[in-house]
């Protein structure tokens, strides 16, 4: 039997049962119809940020970044190249500090870029600093 995740929309924030199997093949939400993934980083902010770490069964890769932040501007490019490679079978994120402090304070970032690997709720590594695309999928596969 095909074991099912559970993925969160990042458009329309439903929880979609799908498939193991079914991951490669551009699923889109039961709901809004539009793709589960992208190939791109998905905005996170207060609100979405716990959907996304407690409901999605695919790992999730937050960059708690900040937009006057210089290593954070030069990583972003490096994290969207790394989100084309990664998915589906990781869901990258990013969530500006700025926009959610509380969201930053309750998981103690100090300093920023910063990326924290969750599945299932609970973080299972941190790098902070800039990293580049390469270095960004080697450091995740370590980890997963």
């Amino acid at each position: 039997m095909d074991e099912k995740l559970h993925l969160v929309c990042p458009h329309c924030g439903a929880q979609n049962r799908l498939p193991a199997t079914r991951m490669t093949e551009s699923p889109n939400c039961g709901r809004c119809k539009q793709a589960l993934f992208q190939g791109h980083p998905v905005e996170l902010d207060e609100t979405t940020f716990d959907t996304m770490v407690s409901r999605n069964q695919t790992p999730l890769l937050v960059d708690f970044w900040a937009p006057w932040c210089g290593p954070c501007r030069m990583m972003a490019p490096q994290f969207e190249r790394a989100a084309a490679q990664l998915e589906p079978h990781l869901r990258l994120a990013k969530l500006n500090t700025e926009a959610a402090p509380a969201v930053a304070s309750r998981h103690g970032i100090r300093s920023i870029p910063t990326l924290i690997l969750f599945r299932d709720g609970r973080e299972l590594a941190r790098q902070p600093g800039a990293m580049d695309a390469s270095g960004i999928q080697r450091w995740v596969k370590e980890h997963l």
